[in-house]
């Protein structure tokens, strides 16, 4: 459980502290863009109220609040699976990985009232409208690694 928490802390971190740095300290926020390596990686505000992609943005404001109440959940499971369930340390860093992913974007939605997004990445020619932070990196890395490596859960099966 220890690594799990570990994980949870340093991804939270990392977003928490990227975020301040990019948006606030290089200030994003007033400049919008700021281009680092172009086309590869530029930093581009957004602010978003939905889900990945933008899907459900621009919603009621009980959308916030419905989301940050998923996020609080799954973190809530996902921390009794850590804890029930999982074995192996990288199934743990990577529970760990997407709880503090979620509660990075859950900060922000109660702060901001929305998700702050910056990293903008484009290659050979296909250009990406969208915008993401550290925290998605860490949701995304921590559901491959559950998914990937999972299979050592002490969770019962089906037919077991």
């Amino acid at each position: 459980m220890r690594l799990v928490l570990i994980s949870a802390a340093v991804w939270f971190a990392l977003d928490q502290l990227s975020k301040y740095l990019v948006v606030h300290a290089m200030g994003l926020i007033e400049r919008g863009v700021i281009e680092v390596f172009p086309p590869l990686l530029t930093f581009k505000m957004g602010w978003n109220t939905g889900i990945n992609f933008g899907l459900f943005s621009g919603g009621p404001e009980v959308t916030r609040w419905i989301l940050i109440g998923l996020a609080v959940a799954i973190t809530g499971w996902l921390l009794w699976w850590a804890r029930h369930g999982l074995t192996r340390s990288i199934t743990l860093v990577s529970a760990g990985a997407v709880i503090g992913g979620a509660m990075g974007n859950t900060l922000d939605r109660l702060v901001y009232g929305a998700v702050a997004d910056f990293l903008n990445m484009s290659c050979c020619g296909i250009v990406n409208p969208f915008a993401f932070n550290v925290a998605d990196i860490g949701i995304f890395a921590g559901a491959f690694g559950l998914l990937i490596f999972s299979n050592d859960s002490k969770m019962p099966r089906d037919g077991a």
